[in-house]
């Protein structure tokens, strides 16, 4: 029983690394071969440590961390070899952030590889960092596999390049709180004034904190988020867009 389970295991994880699409003939050699040693590297990318205390993704997740930035800066050189190192450094911290990596682990559907013990099982509140991290580690794996950038970047730069777009053409909507401290200035006032307020206790409730702005002691926005930082950005982003709609930016 056990063979025919690590068996289904390894397709599983072969067919899941097929269905990334990554167009390389040294990695789809090794998907057709079921190369087991780069397999079983692959497979402890999606153990949570809650699935094993040793055999676990934290350690790929750290690797993977490195290598993403790297990856991001490779992309961003490559198809913005004029933008300033401010410019990039904003770019790529948009391309490699959390939020960032949760979301393409939901779009590749990493979760359905994860081995979780049974208390991160049913511990809803976390189930996004641990999509995160998987995916983290994913990327970690997939550059051990060849000592190398490029298949990471065979399989992401199409991804940030659709992204990037969308974000150097309002950059204002991933940068809010940066772009209002800059009204401020520019305008000769204080820099606005971010109070918050713990509204629930419970983990992972969208509207746990409440935040309110205030410039030159008017409130001037408010809105809910899951965190200090959340409730901040989105109280920050609901105000640029208002002064966008009426003109004063």
């Amino acid at each position: 029983m056990e063979s025919v389970m690590k068996s289904e295991r390894i397709n599983q994880i072969t067919t899941f690394l097929k269905s990334l699409n990554i167009k390389s003939k040294r990695f789809s050699e090794i998907i057709r071969t079921q190369n087991i040693s780069i397999i079983q590297d692959f497979n402890q990318a999606f153990i949570h440590s809650s699935g094993d205390k040793i055999l676990n993704y934290e350690k790929l997740e750290f690797f993977g961390d490195a290598v993403l930035r790297l990856a991001a800066s490779n992309f961003i050189e490559k198809k913005y070899p004029q933008m300033s190192v401010g410019e990039r450094s904003e770019l790529r911290a948009q391309i490699v952030s959390d939020e960032w990596l949760t979301k393409l682990g939901k779009k590749i559907d990493i979760e359905k590889l994860i081995i979780k013990g049974p208390k991160a099982l049913g511990d809803e509140n976390s189930k996004n960092t641990i999509i995160g991290e998987a995916t983290e580690a994913l990327i970690g794996a997939l550059y051990k596999c060849f000592n190398s950038i490029q298949e990471v970047n065979l399989w992401l730069d199409d991804i940030w390049e659709e992204e990037s777009e969308i974000f150097l053409e309002a950059p204002y909507k991933f940068k809010s709180k940066t772009v209002l401290q800059e009204w401020c200035q520019s305008k000769g006032f204080d820099l606005p004034v971010y109070k918050i307020i713990e509204v629930s206790k419970k983990n992972g409730d969208p509207k746990r904190f409440s935040c309110d702005i205030f410039i030159e002691g008017l409130r001037e926005s408010s809105a809910f988020g899951k965190s200090h930082k959340q409730a901040e950005t989105n109280a920050a982003k609901i105000l640029i867009e208002r002064f966008i709609t009426i003109g004063k930016i």
